[in-house]
């Protein structure tokens, strides 16, 4: 690859990593009147970064890739002949395999483990006036401009927390953005305090008491789980240093009076007390914590395939009708209309044949990463591993139904690639 693609390719990944961070902000607040086609805002740029990665002979030749593309154009068919008729939602939903996964897999090999500190660091400088902004719209109500929804919609971007407090939407235009946004920033948080000579003092302290006032401040139990992850990623990477059971209690012991400290600033307890209440209510009406998790996540691997509709149970009810994109085309509002979970939505979409393709790809790329990942930090690198944190659960299963929630797939995915090259030239290919 000549260092002029080279170039225009990173500068394109970082478009597309701003673009996912502030798209939602175009939506609300600068274009609403552009509203609905910046829902497609990256997808130029990763027709952009395909084009040049096929100039550069770099396109992914994985035979999972090209198996995924091939379902993209089959689903399309599939959708307009067997499933709900609309080329626009077939060709909506099909979009995320045909354009969108090849993108993550040329991120990885434009990136190398410099890089990805790089967006670290900007990751951190970002998450300082997002924890400030979720703040003020915690305290704001939903018809203030800061809360302005899609499209200069007047009731607010919030969406139901606890009592009079909505869950606030950062720069994203849903509630989700801010979850996987602090989730994403948190791994790079924990990595940099395993790093700290990578990243100014000063920076990380500020990142650290973002990330943790996000917490609260986000009413998303989402997060909450994905912090504690994180953390048990941190903890492993740890147990690979001298003195480990010496860390672990001063971590522990500085983590308890920080969160004293921390429980005992005033302007604060607003937020620990709607979280409070949103996790103890939200929990008992799903059945405590083993509810939650098997309903969220077991319950969602099992249903999508035993609540599956025998009449469409081939070939689907048509790729793209489980999006909001395609509830809106094909209903009129915002709904599931096939499934709430993710992988219920594909087989769902596609069908038990092409839905079962699509979820072995993502098992086994989610393997795939993690043993490499794994194998890097036994070799010093910890830089994977900690993305994984976030990672294994969003390429596992993080939805593609939503665009933040694909952005943040394709991104995480794709930075904890270029992770794993630790040289200055292009980054190893996996597998998958």
């Amino acid at each position: 690859m000549d260092i002029q693609s080279y170039k225009s390719m990173k500068n394109a990944i970082w478009l597309f990593f701003y673009l996912l961070i502030f798209e939602g902000g175009l939506r609300r607040w600068i274009l609403p009147g552009l509203a609905t086609p910046l829902l497609l805002v990256r997808d130029p740029i990763a027709i952009y970064l395909m084009y040049k990665a096929y100039r550069a002979s770099i396109f992914p030749k994985s035979i999972w890739v090209s198996l995924i593309i091939l379902i993209g154009f089959i689903s399309i068919f599939t959708a307009l002949y067997w499933g709900h008729g609309n080329f626009f939602v077939a060709l909506f939903g099909a979009r995320v395999l045909i354009i969108q996964i090849p993108v993550l897999f040329i991120i990885g090999k434009v990136l190398n483990k410099n890089d990805v500190i790089k967006f670290g660091e900007a990751v951190l400088w970002i998450s300082i006036p997002m924890a400030i902004l979720i703040t003020i719209q915690f305290y704001s109500p939903q018809t203030a401009w800061v809360n302005k929804g899609v499209g200069n919609d007047m009731n607010g971007a919030g969406f139901s927390g606890s009592g009079e407090y909505f869950r606030p939407p950062g720069t994203f235009s849903f509630i989700t953005g801010v979850s996987s946004f602090f989730s994403f920033a948190g791994c790079y948080v924990f990595y940099f305090w395993l790093n700290p000579h990578l990243i100014k003092k000063y920076l990380l302290f500020a990142a650290t008491i973002a990330f943790v006032v996000s917490i609260p401040t986000s009413i998303s139990r989402s997060l909450f789980f994905q912090a504690v992850i994180i953390f048990s990623f941190f903890l492993w990477a740890k147990s690979n240093e001298p003195d480990f059971l010496k860390n672990v209690l001063q971590i522990v012991f500085g983590a308890i009076i920080f969160l004293f400290i921390f429980s005992k600033v005033t302007f604060l307890n607003t937020q620990i007390d709607a979280f409070t209440d949103r996790f103890t209510t939200a929990n008992e009406q799903e059945g405590g914590l083993n509810g939650v998790f098997i309903d969220r996540f077991l319950g969602g691997l099992i249903g999508s395939f035993v609540n599956i509709d025998d009449a469409h149970s081939f070939f689907g009810l048509g790729i793209g009708m489980g999006t909001n994109v395609g509830a809106q085309l094909l209903a009129g509002k915002t709904a599931f209309l096939v499934s709430e979970g993710e992988w219920g939505r594909v087989i769902g979409e596609s069908g038990i044949v092409l839905g079962i393709l699509i979820i072995l790809f993502r098992i086994i790329m989610t393997f795939e990463i993690t043993s490499k990942a794994f194998k890097a930090m036994n070799n010093g690198n910890q830089l994977p591993w900690m993305l994984l944190g976030y990672g294994f659960l969003q390429i596992f299963q993080g939805t593609w139904s939503q665009p933040n929630g694909l952005g943040f797939y394709v991104l995480i995915g794709g930075l904890i690639i270029g992770a794993l090259n630790t040289k200055t030239n292009l980054p190893q290919k996996i597998a998958v």
